[in-house]
């Protein structure tokens, strides 16, 4: 894949609070990138710097090779914005608010109906063309602020926080959205305090916080960076003997063995290490009422490389 977007050593400052300190990273066409961190970590700004609305102390931000400066340019009208906050004009029929973004966009006058009509549909709102969004629902708006940002067919879209204050329906059907923009060919940058979000969306993620990068990684790396890649959890009828603990730490497979009252947690290198393990409990006599298996989440190493401290 081509490389469409390239941060390089972005800095930025506010007076003698360093907001972002050398963070780096690329984004492929049809590639999602989850960009993630705690509150204050730089994401903000760091997507201010990427879109052109903030320049840069330090560093840089190239479009298909073209660095973004300021004043309009061929690389910003590859980007499309899709901010926290909405940028609708509630009494504005939404077919004129894509038009009006459109225009904004530098999409030729001629072209304006046609194109929103198209990204009506791309998000599902060609039968609610002649309504106010102060008619819509909160998914609604939130998927004709995607609308807005693809008026001018960017290559790569920036998502900030897209998904806040939707419920689990609407949350999917902008899910469908994004994935059917990444399988034509257009690049994601997403931002979400979700973590599950990320992990179904994401097949490269960067980790941010202090203004710096933790990790950039496919989901799959970042898995590797936590001891246990899997955990199988058993429910007890009774207090294990500690011989039953004891040959669970000895078996291939296992890494870590904790037991919390009558709930076992045994840590796996691999999620096909259950079956071996739940075999050799029911033929050493274990007295289990049910068994679960998970891997291990993105909050988990989410919190393992930021720390558990409440950020306000």
């Amino acid at each position: 894949m081509n490389v469409l977007l390239e941060a390089s050593n972005l800095a930025k400052s506010y007076g003698a609070r360093r907001a972002v300190d050398g963070v780096s990273f690329q984004v492929k066409a049809g590639q999602t990138l989850g960009l993630i961190g705690p509150n204050g970590a730089g994401k903000s700004t760091t997507v201010g710097m990427l879109c052109g609305l903030l320049a840069p102390d330090a560093g840089s931000v190239r479009v298909r090779g073209e660095q973004l400066g300021p004043g309009a340019s061929e690389a910003k009208r590859r980007i499309g914005l899709v901010p926290q906050d909405l940028a609708l004009y509630e009494e504005l029929p939404a077919i004129e608010n894509l038009m009006l973004f459109g225009a904004l966009y530098g999409v030729p006058r001629a072209l304006q109906r046609e194109r929103a009509q198209r990204v009506l549909e791309q998000v599902n709102l060609q039968d609610r063309a002649r309504d106010k969004p102060s008619t819509f629902s909160g998914g609604m708006k939130r998927r004709l602020n995607i609308g807005a940002a693809l008026m001018h067919a960017p290559e790569l879209l920036v998502l900030d926080e897209p998904t806040v204050g939707v419920d689990p329906q609407s949350r999917n059907a902008i899910f469908d959205i994004l994935e059917r923009l990444r399988d034509e060919g257009c690049a994601l940058v997403y931002t979400s305090h979700y973590m599950e979000e990320v992990e179904r969306l994401a097949d490269q993620i960067v980790v941010i916080d202090g203004g710096r990068v933790l990790a950039d990684d496919t989901p799959a790396g970042l898995q590797r960076r936590l001891p246990s890649q899997a955990a199988l959890q058993v429910e007890l009828a009774g207090e294990p003997e500690p011989s039953l603990l004891e040959g669970l730490r000895a078996m291939a497979g296992v890494t870590d063995v904790r037991l919390d009252g009558l709930r076992l947690a045994i840590g796996l290198k691999d999620a096909h290490d259950a079956l071996p393990v739940m075999g050799w409990l029911e033929r050493s006599g274990c007295q289990a009422l049910g068994f679960a298996t998970n891997r291990t989440r993105l909050e988990d190493i989410f919190l393992h490389l930021t720390g558990r401290s409440l950020r306000d």
